[in-house]
């Protein structure tokens, strides 16, 4: 199964359009993210990433909804802990 996980682009490299990197934000965690595939994406912008590529953007509110989701899920399973 894959998963893709939505972050907040906090800064990005200046690069050509294939090689162009930016660091994403996932909830406080930040990792070198490939914007490769998203050569609209700006500072502040959220993206779907999926094994260091950032394969989509995608607004704010969907994004929020997908970390309330995942916060969600985290919260069941610590409560069968």
């Amino acid at each position: 199964m894959c998963l893709a996980v939505p972050g907040q682009i906090i800064s990005l490299s200046e690069a050509p359009s294939l090689e162009r990197m930016g660091r994403v934000s996932f909830g406080g965690v930040v990792k070198e993210i490939s914007l490769a595939f998203t050569p609209d994406a700006r500072v502040g912008d959220y993206v779907i990433v999926h094994a260091g590529f950032a394969i989509s953007q995608l607004d704010e509110e969907e994004a929020q909804a997908t970390l309330a989701e995942f916060a969600n899920l985290a919260s069941l399973k610590n409560e069968r802990l």
